[in-house]
């Protein structure tokens, strides 16, 4: 956005909490929730340009509180709510939400360049993912990762990231499988300290699998931010397709994401880890329900993920904290609204 339009004041609506993780953000002068209070003050508001990235009729809705006079993404049409394109440059993203078999098989693209280019935002130049942490948490990192090592004088954390949201479920590994890795680490890695990441839905998953295993489980209610600073204060974060997998990316760390219900093809990882694959034949399929007796999370192998430990480990940039990165660029000040 601010490649094609230098001097936009941007405002930002999202559901909360997810809010809390663009606070701050250089790039981003407003940051709106979809609460009746915030969606009265974007009624006030007028815009030269509106994206609508989702094909919702909530985020479409969100559209009308508001003035825009050019939409790319996403509009609805007609009065029964049909989703459409709002420019032909998204029938590609819209037809991948379609049909399956193109979204399965048949697209190679990352999700990233398929936003670029719905938005009609130029070439796609696969950059990276831009959430900067403030000095502060900057600071406080370094600090939570200095005790993350002093602890048992390791040399570098690896992250489990144990959990998902509800809205696909089966984005996690089971509580035994994930005792099985840490096991293996203990054997294949004495110098890595182990850490349980996760969210509020996560808090008493992660104590059974903590349960007799000597490793350190962070807060899992301590807010968005906090999480974020956890998972830039490891190594390496071994995930699910989930909001921490997206949260190691953005702190440049090694990942080794793995996919059973969703498409590894759509999530770019910039040359920095690993995706594994479910063994399980009928992967991807994006079901939320699922009445298989044996599930796409129970075929993922173990050893792959070891070695890509392995792998990860050996990589030039494993062991050096990768939590302190500059900004892409000096970000120009708002001067029109977009």
């Amino acid at each position: 956005m601010k490649r094609k339009y230098p001097a936009a004041m941007i405002t930002w609506v999202t559901d909360a909490p997810a809010h809390h993780l663009l606070k701050n953000h250089p790039a981003i002068d407003r940051v709106l929730t979809t609460n009746e209070a915030d969606l009265l003050q974007l009624s006030a508001l007028e815009f030269d340009v509106a994206f609508v990235i989702d094909k919702s009729l909530k985020a479409t809705g969100v559209l009308n509180r508001t003035h825009a006079d050019q939409v790319f993404g996403f509009t609805v049409q007609g009065r029964n709510g049909a989703i459409v394109p709002a420019t032909p440059a998204a029938q590609e993203l819209w037809e991948l939400g379609l049909n399956n078999h193109k979204k399965f098989f048949v697209n190679k693209k990352p999700e990233t360049q398929l936003m670029i280019e719905a938005l009609e935002l130029g070439a796609y130049q696969r950059d990276d993912y831009w959430l900067p942490l403030t000095a502060a948490e900057e600071r406080l990192c370094l600090q939570r990762k200095e005790e993350f090592l002093s602890r048992k004088q390791k040399k570098y954390v690896i992250g489990l990231n144990t959990g998902c949201s509800d809205v696909i479920a089966y984005k996690k590994l089971s509580v035994e499988y994930h005792r099985d890795l840490i096991k293996r680490i203990f054997l294949d890695f004495p110098e890595a300290e182990v850490v349980l990441l996760g969210g509020p839905e996560d808090t008493q998953r992660n104590k059974l699998i903590s349960e007799g295993l000597d490793v350190i489980s962070t807060a899992t209610e301590s807010g968005l931010r906090d999480g974020l600073i956890s998972v830039a204060a490891c190594d390496i974060v071994v995930t699910g397709d989930s909001l921490g997998m997206h949260m190691a990316i953005a702190q440049k760390k090694q990942v080794i994401a793995w996919f059973g219900p969703t498409c590894a093809h759509e999530i770019d990882l910039y040359d920095r880890g690993v995706h594994v694959l479910t063994k399980s034949p009928c992967s991807p399929c994006w079901k939320r329900t699922c009445e298989k007796s044996i599930m796409c999370y129970d075929q993922v192998s173990l050893e792959e993920i070891v070695n890509a430990l392995e792998s990860c480990r050996a990589n030039s940039l494993f062991g050096r904290s990768s939590a302190l990165h500059p900004a892409p660029e000096k970000v120009p000040g708002p001067m029109a609204p977009a």
